[in-house]
């Protein structure tokens, strides 16, 4: 499929199937499983239950289950936000198309929205499960954060999906609310910062309550204007922890800057914005762009992401299409009939093709930018459990077909620990990374056949909770390992040796195409070849790609 063309539609032979939300039968999974492994499908399924995340004893190890990853996009809008385009139908075909298992539709906060738009969408919602059998499609919500910039929320599929996302949007948007302003000097400022963290308490209650089976919350491209200080970051994980999960480690509008595509000072991620009176003073004027595509916070060694892994939790980090309008897509937005507007409708009418590329910054769900989630069980609560236990990791372009990342103690035979676990070990142990890749095996949507040239670790010591909670740097993390893995092909692992010492630490792996990298901005001794800005319009995203995985924390023994 070319970059001008609308996706197939999901293929009408296949008949559709009830998508179980506490996940499927033995046979359906085994069933599911042929694309991935029987040997994972025999071992979750024979349970009936999820294994434990690691040994939550206090003796020395880790035992994290087999896992299946799930690739996703939790961050797509259509025709029932103001700024997109297109229908449900275009966009879930499209996730098919890409091969995506999972998306969330996350529309806009808005008043035509929260009056009309959810009721509406909720039915679209339907269709497009039914359209598309062999996707978990999820309804969300693009909060406006009080204070803030956007989040993700988002929940599984029950009978208050709806009337949950709705209330909150009501009683809790910094838009509809006018709660929006939070800069140093504004008067509202507290007022506005307590409102978030009062709803991200509210969607918890809801969850504990049993109202909904389960809500998720994740920060939008967090750095896009600076409005989105360490310290909220802090606060409203701390809210929730159990659903306030992470954030956006690279933002969505990927295609923003092809050159001769969209203007002479584009950005990739549309991370064209300067310091605002709203913008937290204590960002350097590097956080406002992008580096190979990843977010400030994300792409900076030892910087804000760091700094909250080295409190010791997780915060996990992920990517998506933010899809609005797409590169090099030739429809537009449908006319309005005579005293319409979205206001009164919740809804913007059907696009019309024009046969002529049309402005767009963004990609279709899963051409460009993935999530991939660890479950051991398919269906939309697994989803959503784990990308809350952090069996996270994120590529673009399709720079590789698995990654499977666990840490053992050498005195160990079992599996380990993965991504987003934790292992317990006692001062001096060895240990291993064990980092198996699974290299591209097909061109990518662009007719790239991807290579990845090095794989780093990332190392941080964990000092616990911070005193200061706008500190934004992590002063003892750094790239412990590269390793140059140019021109090897197929799936093979990698064996890291590590040693525990005093302290406990974590460790997170990123890898790129090799093809655009430099000292990181915190300089060479803490990172040698990280991602760099690229020129104003002059980013082709295509040529300089990237994945990152969420953390593995070591707790060791009297530290």
């Amino acid at each position: 499929m070319t970059e001008q063309q609308l996706p197939a539609w999901a293929d009408p032979s296949v008949s559709p199937a009830a998508l179980d939300p506490q996940g499927v039968s033995r046979r359906g999974l085994l069933r599911r499983a042929g694309l991935f492994g029987a040997a994972f499908a025999l071992g979750s399924a024979a349970t009936g239950r999820t294994p434990a995340l690691a040994a939550d004893d206090r003796r020395p190890g880790g035992e994290d289950p087999h896992l299946v990853y799930l690739v996703g996009d939790h961050h797509i809008h259509s025709v029932y936000s103001h700024d997109a385009k297109y229908t449900f139908s275009q966009l879930a075909s499209a996730g098919a198309e890409y091969g995506l298992d999972w998306m969330v539709f996350t529309e806009h906060s808005n008043f035509g929205h929260a009056d009309f738009g959810a009721a509406l969408e909720h039915k679209e919602i339907l269709k497009a499960r039914a359209e598309n059998p062999r996707q978990l499609i999820f309804q969300g919500l693009e909060w406006y954060i009080p204070a803030a910039e956007h989040c993700t929320v988002f929940t599984a599929p029950g009978r208050h999906e709806v009337d949950l996302l709705t209330r909150f949007e009501s009683a809790y948007d910094g838009k509809l609310l006018a709660y929006d302003k939070g800069g140093p000097a504004d008067a509202d400022t507290a007022r506005n910062e307590a409102h978030a963290v009062k709803a991200i308490k509210w969607l918890a209650a809801q969850r504990r309550s049993g109202y909904v089976d389960d809500v998720l919350v994740l920060a939008n491209h967090p750095m896009r204007l600076g409005i989105d200080s360490p310290h909220e970051m802090r606060a409203w994980r701390d809210a929730a922890p159990e659903i306030m999960i992470g954030m956006e480690g690279a933002p969505g509008a990927q295609g923003a800057a092809i050159p001769g595509w969209r203007g002479a000072n584009s950005i990739r991620g549309e991370y064209e914005n300067k310091p605002s009176a709203q913008s937290w003073p204590g960002y350097p004027a590097d956080a406002y762009l992008t580096y190979g595509g990843f977010d400030w916070a994300t792409a900076t060694v030892g910087g804000l992401w760091d700094s909250m892994l080295a409190e010791g939790r997780l915060f996990s980090v992920t990517t998506n299409s933010d899809a609005h309008r797409i590169v090099f897509d030739t429809w537009r937005n449908g006319d309005w009939p005579p005293g319409q507007t979205f206001d009164t409708t919740g809804r913007l009418p059907d696009p019309v093709n024009t046969d002529t590329p049309q402005p767009g910054s963004d990609f279709w769900p899963g051409q460009f930018s993935r999530t991939h989630v660890g479950v051991t069980r398919y269906g939309y609560r697994a989803v959503m459990a784990g990308m809350r236990a952090g069996r996270v990791w994120l590529d673009h372009g399709h720079l590789l077909d698995g990654l499977d990342v666990r840490l053992t103690r050498d005195s160990d035979r079992g599996r380990g620990v993965t991504l987003g676990g934790r292992l317990r070990v006692r001062k001096g142990e060895k240990l291993t990374l064990n980092v198996t890749v699974t290299t591209a095996s097909r061109r990518n949507p662009r007719g790239i056949l991807p290579e990845l040239a090095h794989v780093d670790v990332v190392r941080g010591a964990v000092r616990g909770p911070v005193a200061d909670r706008d500190t934004w740097k992590a002063p003892d993390t750094r790239v412990a390992v590269s390793k140059d893995v140019s021109g090897r092909t197929g799936t093979y692992t990698l064996r890291i040796p590590l040693t525990a010492g005093e302290e406990s630490f974590y460790v997170r792996l990123r890898g790129s195409d090799g093809n655009r990298n430099g000292p990181g901005l915190l300089g060479a001794s803490v990172d040698p070849h990280g991602p760099v800005p690229h020129a104003p319009g002059d980013g082709d995203p295509w040529a300089d790609t990237w994945f990152y995985s969420n953390p593995v924390f070591v707790d060791v023994e009297g530290s």
